[in-house]
């Protein structure tokens, strides 16, 4: 197996380092990540700069772009052999419920799925995140399992693990995604010349997070896997929506 490895908080973080260790037990690895954090990139893509690649001296590539450029950068440009998986992370801190709609992490594995491959996200999720070993080793152990039992086409696997040792983890569930309450909290400063600059606040408090949320998995010491539709549409939305437009007629 050969996997295209690569994160949004950059080539020389923690986690990718140690998912990069882990993940050598069963493949051979490729690593591409951004030169820089760049975390709440989302999906955002480098069109007005060009992409410059940068072999470091243990062999990972970075990329002055973001995670989805470094994945798209990979397999088309990059990579003398097509990977079989991609794997994002470990991300420092959660990507739960409506965070994954920021989430650069997300979006790597997202555009892994975009180019035709299986792909996982994986967080670490605590103020701390200090045993990203445990995250890796989570990641492992699903990745076995994939070989017998592969994705869909349509969707991703968005991993959260607890910021505990591997041995004091509960176990691992399968979650929806919970839902926060929005963040309205912005920080305004002053810069050394005086101007006004903002800064993000905390994220909102979280709002659906009962039973079966990936919330609820990690308050209770579970891994939170949580398969993801790359499928935006709103399937069941269509009839009604359909039949609404229609119901006076062409207004035209």
């Amino acid at each position: 197996m050969r996997i295209l490895l690569s994160n949004d908080d950059g080539v020389h973080a923690k986690g990718i380092a140690a998912l990069y260790q882990a993940l050598q037990q069963i493949a051979e690895v490729d690593v591409v990540a951004p030169d820089r954090n760049c975390s709440g990139a989302s999906n955002s893509l480098t069109l007005m700069n060009p992409l410059r690649a940068h072999k470091l001296d243990n062999g990972f590539i970075s990329i002055n772009g973001t995670p989805t450029d470094c994945v798209h950068v990979a397999l088309n440009a990059l990579l003398e052999q097509q990977p079989d998986l991609v794997v994002a992370g470990v991300n420092h801190g959660a990507n739960l419920g409506d965070d994954t709609l920021y989430s650069g992490t997300v979006a790597a594995a997202t555009e892994g799925r975009h180019m035709g491959l299986p792909a996982i996200a994986v967080s670490l999720v605590g103020p701390e995140c200090e045993h990203f070993e445990t995250a890796a080793q989570v990641t492992v152990d699903i990745i076995k399992k994939l070989k017998s039992h592969p994705l869909p086409k349509d969707q991703i696997i968005n991993i959260n693990v607890p910021d505990v040792p591997y041995r004091e983890l509960r176990g691992i569930k399968v979650t929806r995604l919970g839902a926060r309450h929005k963040a309205e909290t912005m920080t305004a400063q002053r810069d050394p010349w005086g101007r006004k600059v903002y800064w993000y606040g905390s994220l909102g408090p979280e709002l659906d997070a009962g039973a079966g949320t990936d919330f609820d998995a990690i308050r209770q010491g579970y891994a939170a896997v949580t398969p993801m539709s790359v499928d935006m549409t709103a399937h069941e939305s269509i009839t009604p929506l359909q039949e609404w437009l229609l119901e006076s007629g062409d207004d035209r």
